[in-house]
């Protein structure tokens, strides 16, 4: 990766930076320039299909597809691509995501599981060391956090069920992005600077994202013309070239062998994912999570991700109640009562269903949720680590049963875009390397950050002499709170929308949920909202501008406690208009602001 610093030039509107893209051909120079950046705006509409993620580059490559007449899911690969360029530290081919997808044909549903997978030699013992856990620190950087990644076969087995385009083609403008390059913006800067410590131990990873041993300047334009190579190999020979050729085979090189600087201080202790967890990988096409709510149905994704659980309970359990009708007091009060409820059963229940029986009926029923819902009063709150209920055998009064569950650790980042089409299809995709940067380790000449998606296991249970359902195991996945959702009005698409930040996913998708179908907000103004985050702790992680809120001393008055957790989530959205056009909306302010767009525009 170069660097080549030069002066910004001004921003192109979304659709001049699509004809200049068409109009130059990708390899025509050695090293073409970087197309200016396009203009990023937080809200589109328009008609032809919409594409919102958190980075304008990535929306753009979206749109072009769907330009060309792909379809939403062929839009969705190819910004997801993108993102592994411009957004390396979020997601990419070494890490793994969830794919809700809804056909405009058939008014289905259908999920792809792509999570990353423990390799076979994997025991609960995986982050012990002498009888004990590992530091978290310890863990993250080092090649035994690596599972195998399944971004890559998800792209394939998406377009193979739903895609009407190649893979080759769909990773066109990614490949154009990773080899003229893109301007690098405060968010990226201040992510480098983050992991710079890391970053520096490893020289494949230092000499892409630190060249010249510094941090790249905000303005500067980032190439990765080993990425750009990478996705050209795997549109030529396909995704084996990752799952059984040569791309595989430098990824298990790296995880077992890791190159570290000799200068380094840190030990990096090696994995042992091999090319037979490559080979042996594969993607769950299953059904979604389903609840019906205020007359729609909420569709999400079910375990090994808590998301859909979790939400959906969360849902069941604020049915009963009109939160349209209530003061803001009384709507927080109650949305963050119902979340620590949820998180309650989600940390003690969901694990992955291969190896856990998972009750994920159980934990969306309405008798359940009834159980649960009257634990809640206007008063008082709840005292946390509040004990899970039983899913499978609900008290008739309110009740649970043993132990409050502790939540584990979970990485803050991750990326999810969301993508309409004209005939009506949706996507809504969240696709992550865990933590910001992932493992730190890049696979040396391939261009991309591999994950460190297993520290997302407990590393011992939660909590002693209750069983855990995401300790560690061979072939296994962690547990994760992705939470992709797609919302349906009478069998047709009402809205989509999803967001990264670990486990503080699940609390601001609910969050959106309520904005948008309760609070009579906009799917702007809910995306854009003030959040908060329970999670079944004795106190709420809030943003500073929800801290600021008159509404907070009067949940103090209550008994709720609130911590500053700073940005929380970085959501995107799309929605089907009543006059058959599209929204789409992404972030204001947080991760830098996101970048929504339309294929054809056109005034609200």
């Amino acid at each position: 990766m170069r660097v080549l610093n030069r002066r910004l030039t001004p921003s192109l509107t979304l659709a001049a930076a699509l004809i200049a893209t068409l109009a130059t051909a990708p390899g025509a120079a050695a090293h073409p320039a970087a197309d200016p950046p396009p203009a990023k705006s937080p809200q589109a509409v328009g008609r032809g299909g919409a594409v919102a993620s958190v980075d304008a580059d990535a929306t753009a490559a979206g749109i072009e597809v769907l330009r060309r007449g792909g379809n939403a899911v062929d839009a969705a690969v190819a910004t997801a691509a993108a993102l592994g360029v411009t957004e390396p530290y979020s997601a990419g081919i070494g890490g793994g995501g969830y794919f809700v997808y809804y056909n405009a044909r058939t008014r289905t549903v259908q999920t792809l599981d792509g999570r990353e997978t423990a390799p076979h030699t994997a025991g609960q013992d995986l982050f012990l060391e002498n009888g004990a856990p590992l530091s978290f620190a310890d863990a993250v950087t080092s090649g035994l956090s690596v599972g195998t990644p399944g971004t890559a076969a998800t792209w394939q087995r998406a377009l193979d069920l739903w895609g009407s385009r190649s893979l080759g083609d769909v990773l066109q403008p990614a490949e154009r992005i990773a080899d003229r390059g893109f301007t690098v913006d405060q968010t990226f800067h201040d992510q480098t600077a983050a992991n710079q410590d890391r970053f520096r131990d490893f020289p494949a990873t230092r000499a892409l994202f630190l060249p010249g041993g510094g941090l790249p300047a905000v303005g500067s334009t980032l190439r990765n013309p080993d990425l750009a190579a990478t996705y050209r190999e795997l549109g030529r020979e396909g995704i084996g070239a990752l799952y059984r050729g040569d791309i595989g085979a430098d990824i298990a090189r790296t995880v077992q062998h890791p190159q570290v600087d000799p200068a380094a201080t840190r030990t990096v202790r090696p994995g042992k994912l091999s090319r037979q967890d490559l080979r042996d990988y594969g993607v769950h096409l299953q059904d979604p999570t389903h609840v019906a709510y205020r007359g729609l149905d909420v569709y999400g994704i079910a375990p090994s991700s808590s998301g859909g659980t979790t939400v959906g309970e969360a849902l069941n359990i604020l049915s009963g109640t009109d939160l349209g009708r209530l003061d803001s007091t009384q709507y927080y009060h109650r949305f963050l009562e119902a979340s620590r409820i949820a998180f309650a059963d989600r940390n003690r229940w969901v694990g992955d269903p291969r190896f856990s029986d998972v009750p994920t009926r159980e934990l969306l029923s309405r008798r359940f949720a009834d159980s649960r819902a009257c634990l809640i009063t206007p008063d008082h709150v709840l005292t946390s680590p509040l004990a899970p209920g039983d899913p499978r055998h609900p008290a008739a009064g309110c009740a649970t049963a043993g132990k409050g569950v502790a939540e584990t650790h979970e990485g803050p980042n991750t990326t999810h875009l969301t993508v309409a089409d004209r005939w009506g299809n949706v996507v809504s995709y969240t696709l992550t390397i865990e933590q910001t940067g992932g493992s730190a380790m890049t696979v040396p000449g391939r261009g991309f950050l591999l994950n460190n998606e297993l520290t997302d296991f407990s590393f011992t249970p939660a909590t002693p002499g209750v069983p855990d359902p995401n300790l560690p195991g061979p072939g296994k996945r962690p547990r994760s709170s992705i939470s992709p959702t797609i919302v349906l009005r009478d069998g047709r698409p009402f809205f989509a929308a999803g967001s990264p930040g670990g486990a503080t996913i699940i609390t601001t998708v609910l969050q959106v949920l309520l904005g948008r179908i309760d609070r009579g907000l906009t799917l702007e103004q809910a995306i854009a909202a003030p959040r908060a985050s329970q999670r079944n702790a004795a106190a709420t992680g809030a943003e500073p501008a929800f801290l600021a809120l008159p509404e907070r001393a009067k949940l103090e008055a209550i008994g709720h406690a609130f911590t500053d957790a700073g940005e929380i989530g970085a959501a995107t959205g799309v929605e089907l208009l009543p006059d058959g056009r599209w929204l789409a909306a992404a972030e204001p302010v947080r991760r830098g602001g996101g970048a929504a767009a339309v294929v054809l525009p056109s005034s609200r």
